[in-house]
């Protein structure tokens, strides 16, 4: 009954932490709008990020309020507040935003996360994440382009937008390279030979790195884990049953493996593909780790 209760009041808080700062960002999008010159237009932009500092804030002492969790943090002690970042990671739940934005919130500058079409619409956070520049991403299926090739390479091109409003702050944009949270069902059909993680499409980050390539200082490779709640890691971080948080992280040069025309260039989309299925192979690896010595 206890983690219920728990549950209910977790739910409260957090909703209402979002609502507010999302409700904040939102007036402060609403005056950039109509400002009349780009250096205030760029202070507005910095105001709405301190927002979302202060949202990510509240989010890690409500979460350590309700919960004993032993973090365990390696990595990334070269990492700087005023700079531009590529940061990949895997994704196991949504509890890796909240994750993400407590670790990072003071190392790098608020992290600005390719989100799903649909979650536009969800009150409040929708507005605030439009406000905030970040990118909202149409899938498609592969059936639905062969009926409608016309729409290839839309998200290429919202991509493409997105990063173009990145180079005039720093900025760490985010990127959940196998575009979908990783269950036990998706990982056997995907067929990927990973034991923790799922197949990594490369068209997404090879796009960001194409727009931004020139301003990522590195590339920030995440692995995430919670060996203590695999199941449902954020309905047990609500419930205050979460225990253990890893985080490892990985700062990898922007260098000739990752430089190059992925569209058009085929050796190196192949050269890129390789690169990043070696970096997968080997967070895999880090992971089997991970959750045998819990084992």
């Amino acid at each position: 009954m206890l983690a219920y209760l728990t549950l209910i009041l977790n739910v409260v808080l957090v909703a209402l932490n979002s609502a507010v700062c999302s409700l904040i960002i939102c007036i402060i999008a609403v005056f950039k709008i109509v400002l009349p010159t780009a250096l205030l237009k760029a202070k507005a932009t910095e105001m709405a990020n301190k927002t979302m500092w202060l949202w990510a804030s509240i989010n890690a002492v409500i979460l350590a309020m309700f919960n004993r969790v032993e973090w365990d943090i390696e990595g990334g002690e070269e990492l700087k507040k005023h700079g531009w970042y590529l940061l990949i990671s895997n994704h196991l739940s949504w509890t890796d935003i909240v994750v993400l934005c407590c670790v990072f919130k003071d190392r790098i500058p608020m992290p600005k996360f390719f989100l799903k079409q649909q979650l536009m619409y969800v009150p409040f956070i929708g507005m605030a994440c439009w406000a905030l520049d970040m990118p909202f991403m149409r899938r498609y299926s592969r059936e639905y382009l062969i009926r409608h090739p016309e729409r290839r390479g839309k998200d290429l091109e919202t991509t493409r937008r997105s990063c173009e409003k990145f180079k005039y702050s720093p900025t760490t944009v985010v990127n959940y390279v196998e575009g979908t949270r990783f269950t036990p069902e998706k990982q056997r059909k995907s067929k990927a030979g990973y034991d923790y993680l799922l197949q990594p499409k490369t068209g997404g980050i090879a796009y960001t790195l194409a727009a931004m390539g020139d301003q990522f200082e590195n590339i920030i490779d995440v692995t995430l884990a919670y060996p203590e709640n695999t199941h449902k890691p954020f309905r047990d971080m609500l419930m205050g049953r979460m225990t253990k948080v890893v985080v490892r992280i990985n700062v990898l040069p922007v260098d000739q493996q990752v430089r190059g025309d992925y569209f058009k260039d085929k050796p190196f989309k192949r050269q890129f593909q390789q690169w990043l299925g070696n970096v997968w192979q080997e967070k895999d690896e880090l992971l089997k780790e991970i959750y045998h010595k819990q084992s």
